[in-house]
């Protein structure tokens, strides 16, 4: 939650501490990045595979002269497949450094909650996702929107398998 980027907001008398994130879907799941690590937001493009990569990598792209390796937010969380669609999309964001693309069912929105809002999330409900991926969980708009911490999900190890690519 410290790592979240914050905005201040001045109301009359109380100062609030908002964080920004960008939730998308993934299989009727919705989850959250902070907005700083989100360089932008692309529809389905063509995937050049490579060969000897780890399951969820899904190949490279060229983004204006760039290559960006594709990991696959499916198959990450060892979720089934689906056809794309015309929701689906490629999250281009910023983790440790490195450009990396995410596909997604879709995106939703940008939203902003207070700090306070983000519990942390329980042991047991952490399913396919990794419990040290998860910054916590909002309850948002009467939805649960779980966060991602991105940054555990890219350690030194499996930043090296991405820069294997």
């Amino acid at each position: 939650m410290a790592n979240l980027p914050a905005v201040r907001t001045e109301d009359s008398k109380t100062s609030s501490e908002l964080i920004q994130l960008v939730s998308f879907q993934l299989d009727q799941e919705e989850y959250g990045v902070e907005v700083l690590k989100v360089r932008e937001i692309i529809r389905m493009v063509n995937i050049t595979h490579m060969p000897n990569t780890d399951h969820s990598v899904e190949g490279i792209i060229n983004l204006r002269g760039k290559v960006i390796p594709i990991i696959s937010m499916r198959k990450k969380f060892g979720l089934m497949e689906t056809e794309n669609n015309q929701h689906t999309r490629v999250i281009i964001m910023d983790v440790a450094g490195e450009l990396i693309g995410f596909t997604v069912d879709s995106v939703s929105e940008v939203i902003r909650v207070s700090a306070s809002e983000i519990q942390p999330s329980p042991a047991v409900a952490a399913g396919g996702v990794g419990q040290e991926y998860i910054a916590g969980v909002i309850n948002h708009a009467d939805r649960l929107l779980v966060l991602l911490n991105l940054e555990m999900m890219f350690s030194n190890d499996r930043r090296e398998l991405i820069e294997n690519i």
